[in-house]
């Protein structure tokens, strides 16, 4: 930066609205592009958003912390976000009766698979004790997934980095895995993302439908309580 920009920088990053500006920007830019490409997979505005924001706190020198004064304002607005999930979920009770037994069934599957993978692979790699922990909650949504990582005696930061590379991945392979397999029903496509990519799967499932939006949203919320309960048991085992 040439001296008179770097000024000006450094009295914008004091305030704390520069984060929430920040983080607004880059996802609407983002999300141009992925509107641009066809809402092209690939072209996730999330993954995107993150590159742009990281680069330019990296490239400015900004710390982190600073950055997320302005951006915990949107961080806020999960919870909510999550609790207004059960209205369109609402709106398929009958469908959820009718595959209720094999959904469940399916949700410890894919949990059990998700957390077992995990550890697999990094233990192939020669990943340590606490990066195995760290990786295991990975497909429960950050807040749970940091906290599951703390108790079992991970590191919640990396837990944080491993969750969003996991929903991001998710998104950008479930359609073309999806036809691959032949699966066309959203009910289950929504479902199957859900538990395997949180959040982000979830919000790319709403842009399909509201039916795969609404059970990813049912999935994303069961499997977090259900890698809760089940990886403490799976690591006492282990031990």
């Amino acid at each position: 930066m040439t001296p008179r920009l770097n000024e000006i920088w450094v009295y914008l990053s004091a305030t704390p609205l520069l984060g929430l500006t920040l983080t607004l920007v880059a996802y609407q830019g983002a999300y141009w592009l992925y509107s641009r490409s066809g809402m092209n997979p690939l072209a996730n505005p999330v993954a995107i958003a993150v590159a742009v924001i990281v680069a330019l706190l990296t490239l400015t020198g900004t710390p982190y912390a600073t950055y997320f004064e302005g951006a915990q304002f949107v961080h806020f607005l999960l919870g909510p976000a999550t609790v207004a999930l059960a209205v369109p979920l609402y709106a398929q009770l009958p469908r959820l009766k009718q595959i209720l037994g094999p959904a469940l069934l399916a949700l410890v599957a894919g949990s059990l698979t998700a957390i077992v993978s995990a550890i697999a692979m990094g233990w192939t790699l020669g990943g340590s004790k606490e990066t195995l922990l760290s990786l295991a909650p990975k497909s429960v949504t950050t807040p749970i997934a940091m906290g599951i990582a703390e108790k079992i005696g991970g590191l919640p930061s990396l837990t944080a980095v491993l969750v969003v590379t996991t929903g991001i991945l998710g998104a950008v392979m479930a359609r073309g895995l999806f036809n691959a397999l032949g699966c066309q029903d959203h009910a289950i496509r929504g479902f199957a993302v859900g538990v395997a990519a949180h959040g982000i799967g979830t919000a790319r499932a709403f842009q399909v439908s509201e039916t795969a939006g609404a059970f990813a949203a049912l999935a994303m919320g069961l499997n977090g309580l259900a890698t809760a309960l089940l990886l403490p048991l799976l690591i006492r085992l282990w031990n």
